[in-house]
């Protein structure tokens, strides 16, 4: 049994009344307004910072604090959610929740907050010891880390952060995550009809697909992947078309790797353009960079001290994937991410199983109390 019991009804109920708030990236106004009422119901300060007015939002990131013992940690949830997420109709069946199957559900995240609010009124409640915290809701993170990159960190204090938003197990933590370079590209060319006079044109899809063949993506090793994501150009088959836009990325824990990547497919694009008498203009944006919490770093001990309380078996992996924790060790924050149990995020599919959710509470539970 573990030491730490959590009100499972309330919990699941939590969850799947955050689930039903529409709250895709830069909509996200009504679960801040659910979520900073019930931090306030619960003693916190809360504030709603100004992100929503730099990056094009109707809200900003939660940040409440709760005094404490000691320097205070930082437990993170983002509160959007990918689509298609129109009317999530959460449903309970056979010890899971689930979406009606016509949305995602919103586990990801929506899981990870239900988890934390739930792990502070039983603090709250059974008067357990804690640490000073700092709760961090973020906004707009699937659509690139914006809501964690606008935080004022002047005003942030925790030495550490626990940022729960991965799938797979709760026992989970995630140490180690890559650096990403996005990629864009515009490849021109010349417009000419494609029945009368094709050889006066210059095709840029030729172009595009050209370069496309000889770029090494996928997963390149261990460390490394790339990708193109996008490619959209052409008016109409019967013109040669003059512009192509091509979209992509490439991701690695080693920097250089990401660098030669990125050099790669640059050097792609420009031989294939200059072969086919084309132009190509290409803009590679830093998204965010790697980071790599050792393994005897107190953030981790203390991950594995709380699991160890409530009877989980930890397990460290890498992730392939970026989150606010790439954000905050940027900023000086040592971040772990933690498995919060769900699975198939970002399809229609996506479930959390009832004890998966419940562990994670008590896992937030455990953290607190083993942080005091």
């Amino acid at each position: 049994m573990p030491r730490f019991a959590v009100n499972e009804g309330r919990l699941v109920s939590d969850f799947m009344r955050l689930a039903a708030i529409p709250s895709l990236s830069h909509q996200e106004g009504h679960v801040v307004a659910a979520v900073t009422q019930e931090l306030s119901r619960l003693g916190l300060s809360v504030e709603v910072d100004d992100a929503g007015r730099k990056i094009g939002g109707d809200t900003g990131n939660v940040i409440a604090r709760l005094p404490g013992r000691g320097r205070p940690i930082m437990l993170c949830c983002h509160l959007d959610t990918v689509g298609p997420a129109d009317q999530v109709r959460p449903r309970l069946v056979g010890g899971r929740i689930t979406s009606d199957g016509g949305t995602i559900l919103g586990a990801d995240d929506k899981a990870g907050v239900a988890g934390i609010l739930e792990a502070l009124r039983v603090v709250l409640e059974q008067s357990l010891p804690r640490p000073a915290l700092e709760v961090v809701f973020t906004v707009a993170e699937e659509v690139g880390l914006e809501g964690a990159n606008t935080l004022d960190f002047r005003h942030l204090h925790s030495h550490m952060a626990l940022v729960a938003d991965s799938d797979g197990r709760v026992g989970t933590v995630v140490n180690q995550g890559p650096g990403q370079d996005r990629f864009r590209a515009v490849v021109r060319g010349k417009a000419a009809h494609a029945g009368v006079e094709p050889e006066k044109g210059v095709n840029a899809i030729a172009i595009a697909a050209t370069a496309i063949s000889r770029m090494r993506l996928g997963r390149l090793d261990a460390e490394t992947t790339a990708n193109i994501g996008l490619i959209s150009g052409g008016q109409a088959s019967n013109i040669v078309p003059d512009r192509v836009l091509l979209e992509g990325e490439a991701r690695s824990h080693d920097d250089g790797k990401r660098v030669a990547q990125v050099e790669h497919m640059t050097s792609c694009l420009q031989q294939a353009a200059a072969e086919g008498g084309g132009k190509v203009e290409i803009e590679v944006s830093p998204m965010y960079e790697r980071y790599h919490v050792l393994p005897d770093h107190p953030l981790v001990r203390l991950a594995r001290m709380a699991m160890r309380a409530v009877g989980i078996r930890p397990h460290l992996q890498a992730s392939g994937g970026g989150s606010d924790a790439n954000v905050f060790n940027a900023r000086g924050i040592p971040a772990v991410l933690l498995g919060v149990g769900y699975h198939g995020c970002h399809t229609t599919r996506e479930y959390i199983p009832v004890t998966q959710l419940r562990r994670f509470a008590e896992l937030m539970v455990a953290v607190m109390v083993e942080a005091a």
